[in-house]
C-alpha cells in the first residue's frame, strides 16, 4: 500500500484507557455480605483439613506398604 492510501483509511475508534476498563469492570462485582464470607471462609478451611488428613492417612499407608514390599 502507498502512504496515500494508508492515510485514506478512517481512523480506528479510540479504545478506552486500560484503568478506565479497569474501574468500569470492578463495579460490576458483587461482593458478599459478611456472614456468607465467613461461612464459605470455614467451608474452605474445613474442606482443606479433611483433604490433608486423607493425604496423610494415604501417606502413611504407602509407606508402610513400600516399606514392607522392599523389606522382604
Amino acid at each position: 500500500m502507498s502512504d496515500s492510501a494508508k492515510k485514506e483509511k478512517a481512523p480506528a475508534a479510540k479504545k478506552p484507557g486500560f484503568f478506565k476498563g479497569l474501574k468500569s469492570e470492578y463495579k460490576k462485582i458483587s461482593w458478599p455480605d459478611k456472614e456468607s464470607l465467613f461461612k464459605q471462609s470455614v467451608a474452605v478451611v474445613c474442606v482443606s483439613f479433611v483433604v490433608g488428613v486423607i493425604i496423610a492417612v494415604l501417606d502413611f499407608f504407602l509407606k508402610y506398604g513400600v516399606d514392607f514390599l522392599t523389606s522382604l
